[in-house]
């Protein structure tokens, strides 16, 4: 997957930094997590907190958690002009 393909199905960084120049030269730079791994998170921290998942595999909640986010992926794009 191209770069730009992976931002667009990701939505980018959640928490980017910037390229920090390092003393010895060179430069650092971190991207952060994704956006749809950070609606992940958020989903499946709400999707814990409720009994509804009392009788889901591990992998069912993640897949929920996944599919909450690409949901809000999709909702973020129409958003945007």
């Amino acid at each position: 997957m191209s770069k730009l393909a992976d931002f667009l199905t990701n939505g980018g960084p959640a928490f980017p930094v910037r390229s920090v120049p390092l003393e010895e030269g060179g430069q650092f730079f971190a991207a952060g997590m994704s956006l749809r791994d950070w609606f992940a998170g958020q989903a499946l921290a709400g999707l814990l907190a409720s009994p509804v998942t009392d009788d889901m595999s591990w992998s069912e909640i993640a897949s929920k958690a996944y599919n909450a986010a690409n949901s809000m992926l999709a909702e973020r794009a129409k958003a945007q002009p």
